[in-house]
């Protein structure tokens, strides 16, 4: 099924846009610009924008028990941001030591921050791995394997199945949870152009991925059949999250970075926010019950 293209919603020029996510307490959407070292938030009821400065390259972030803060995974580190005096406490350090950064994370359904990382050079190799910070701020690393670029991370509405991928496999993995077995290739993209980036679950377990290179969101039933997609007007989808009334709107987030002056003319939004309404419904994504 072909759903209605996306539009643009905010013109933001991240020089890589990712971290798609939506506040249902708040009513607002998040995303990151992670090059450009800030965090956007954006408000449907006046449709403004605002973004705050980062102390470094902010990859990925969740939100928190308390509405006040937000769990950072900052290229190095990870921290708790305090959304009213921009005060950063770091928790710990990750893959000290190694030429990686920080990159793809979500809460569990347990709310626990699972995340991977990428060797932080233009030809990435597999070297970076999947983790999760749990309640008390214990950090363990998951059995999943070594990755490049680490993405894709997203669960099933009730929390049994985990996916996840290493961006130049095209492969999008699934494995049960939290047990990691029956680890198997849940979808093989087949198209010629784009890689799976970020990833969302709508209510009925279907996983809704932005392909980047490929200028689409695709969404996979739980079997890993294609069921539907929607063409985005810019080359470089990269993250995707449900938020709006009733969870109706999917809003996909993309990225400048890149694409050289050519093909910018072409693609005068690459960077922006863009919005969708495909018919499906997405769910509340927890919050990390982690206190700051």
């Amino acid at each position: 099924m072909m759903a209605a293209p996306a539009e643009l919603l905010v013109d933001s020029q991240c020089a890589l846009g990712e971290g798609a996510t939506w506040c249902a307490s708040s009513g607002r959407f998040y995303w990151t610009d992670i090059e450009g070292a800030r965090l956007w938030r954006y408000d449907p009821r006046d449709r403004t924008s605002h973004s705050f400065a980062m102390p470094e390259r902010l990859a990925c972030f969740a939100l928190c028990a308390d509405p006040g803060f937000l769990l950072l995974g900052l290229a190095s580190r990870l921290a708790f941001f305090n959304l009213a005096t921009g005060a950063i406490d770091t928790v710990m350090e990750v893959e000290a030591g190694l030429p990686t950064r920080v990159n793809d994370g979500r809460c569990d359904r347990q709310g626990r921050f699972v995340f991977g990382t990428k060797h932080d050079v233009a030809k990435a190799e597999a070297i970076g791995g999947f983790y999760r910070l749990n309640a008390d701020l214990s950090l363990e690393r998951l059995p999943l394997g070594d990755c490049a670029i680490s993405n894709s991370i997203a669960f099933s509405p009730d929390g049994a199945t985990m996916y996840y991928c290493d961006s130049p496999t095209r492969e999008i993995r699934a494995c049960d949870y939290p047990t990691f077995g029956n680890d198997r290739v849940f979808v093989e993209l087949k198209d010629e152009t784009g890689e799976p980036d970020g990833s969302a679950i709508d209510r009925d377990g279907g996983l809704w991925n932005a392909q980047w290179g490929g200028a689409r969101v695709v969404r996979y039933g739980a079997d890993g059949r294609e069921t539907a997609r929607v063409e985005v007007p810019t080359a470089q989808p990269s993250c995707v999250a449900f938020g709006g009334a009733e969870f109706g709107t999917l809003y996909v987030t993309s990225a400048r970075i890149g694409l050289d002056e050519a093909a910018l003319q072409g693609d005068a939004h690459a960077g922006g926010v863009f919005f969708a309404t495909p018919g499906a419904r997405g769910v509340v994504e927890p919050v990390f019950t982690g206190k700051a």
